[in-house]
């Protein structure tokens, strides 16, 4: 079990680095990873399931005894990311099915992803986590809302359906995470080492099979996708570091509110 920990703790501490390294991977060589695209929304499922599984009480109890940074990171997230995805969908007049993706990139939570940046940033953890918790919760409205209201201009939004989508691949593993944790913490407690790991691997299985399967339409616009992604990253960190110092949050906390 330790050496899983350690291996674990490896995963989650050269997360950007894996990713990276797949997604080249998948580029260059996709047959083998194409097929895995039939399993994205279980893998998705199964690393909400491990964020669940993660949450305690503790993690809300941060919302009443020190609201401001929560409701400000919940706010960035919901209005900031993808209202500033919109301005550079238009700014570089990109094609519509790349527009309204960027602006879905905008509209959906950071997740367990976001939690090991603000590790890695030395930025305020419990912060971030109770902050992916709230957002988690929250997304299955507001994210299909974003979308229509947004993005309803570039491609038909069912916002039944998405909420239905979203309900069954997050919510409901995050609600059986949670129930596993309250009523068998001793099945918890024994696999928390191992589902940071579990997380990885599944985030990364996605990143190939998405990329995997998308490399001509990659390989056609990867720049203008590439310079739309860090100008949306680079927009979001620095409005949301200046929103945090503006309420004169600690420095870990203005770290942690941008990177969510």
């Amino acid at each position: 079990m330790k050496q899983l920990a350690s291996i674990s703790a490896f995963a989650g501490k050269y997360f950007a680095a894996f990713v990276i390294a797949a997604a080249f991977i998948a580029f260059f060589m996709p047959d083998p990873f194409i097929p895995i695209n039939s399993f994205v929304p279980i893998l998705l499922g199964v690393v909400m399931f491990g964020m669940g599984m993660t949450l305690k009480p503790t993690d809300f109890t941060l919302v009443a005894k020190h609201p401001l940074p929560v409701v400000l990171g919940l706010v960035a997230q919901f209005t900031i990311m993808p209202l500033t995805a919109l301005a550079i969908a238009y700014l570089l007049q990109l094609p519509e099915e790349l527009a309204a993706g960027l602006v879905l990139l905008g509209s959906v939570p950071g997740g367990t992803a976001s939690n090991v940046m603000v590790y890695l940033a030395k930025g305020d953890l419990p912060l971030s986590i109770t902050m992916t918790s709230m957002s988690t919760l929250i997304a299955p409205i507001a994210t299909p809302a974003i979308l229509y209201a947004l993005a309803g201009q570039w491609m038909p939004v069912n916002f039944t359906a998405m909420v239905t989508m979203i309900l069954q691949v997050i919510l409901v593993p995050v609600i059986l995470g949670l129930f596993i944790r309250r009523f068998l913490p001793t099945v918890a407690n024994r696999t928390a080492t191992v589902m940071p790991l579990v997380s990885v691997l599944a985030i990364l299985a996605i990143i190939t099979a998405v990329v995997g399967a998308n490399t001509e339409a990659l390989a056609a616009s990867g720049l203008i996708v590439f310079v739309a992604v860090m100008l949306h990253n680079g927009a979001g960190l620095l409005l949301g570091y200046i929103a945090a110092a503006a309420l004169r949050l600690t420095p870990s906390q203005r770290r942690a509110v941008p990177l969510k």
